[in-house]
């Protein structure tokens, strides 16, 4: 498994968005919507998060009869993910600047 991400300026705000993201994990939509990134750029970049072990992910639960849509794909960070995020954030920040996630 690859620990490494080349961070790019769309893998940046995907996982700039994971940090702010609500602990039940968000869905492609959400990010997408979030971050105006394609779903054809979108899904490599969470794939490719996913594969590295920065990112979780797992079918919602419910019956998508029953909720009357096909079921999302929700995805979070991982602890590990979660620190690289910080770590490549706190290298790219202006010195004067903070990030929502270190206040």
């Amino acid at each position: 498994m690859a620990s490494d991400i080349r961070l790019t300026g769309p893998t940046l705000k995907v996982i700039g968005q994971m940090l702010s993201a609500p602990m039940d994990g968000l869905s492609g939509a959400e990010i997408s919507k979030a971050t105006g990134i394609s779903s054809g750029t979108l899904y490599p970049i969470l794939f490719r998060l996913e594969r590295a072990g920065w990112l979780n992910s797992e079918w919602e639960e419910g019956d998508p009869s029953n909720m009357g849509r096909p079921r999302k794909r929700l995805y979070q960070l991982t602890s590990s993910g979660a620190e690289k995020s910080k770590m490549a954030f706190h290298d790219l920040a202006p010195s004067i600047g903070r990030f929502v996630w270190e206040s």
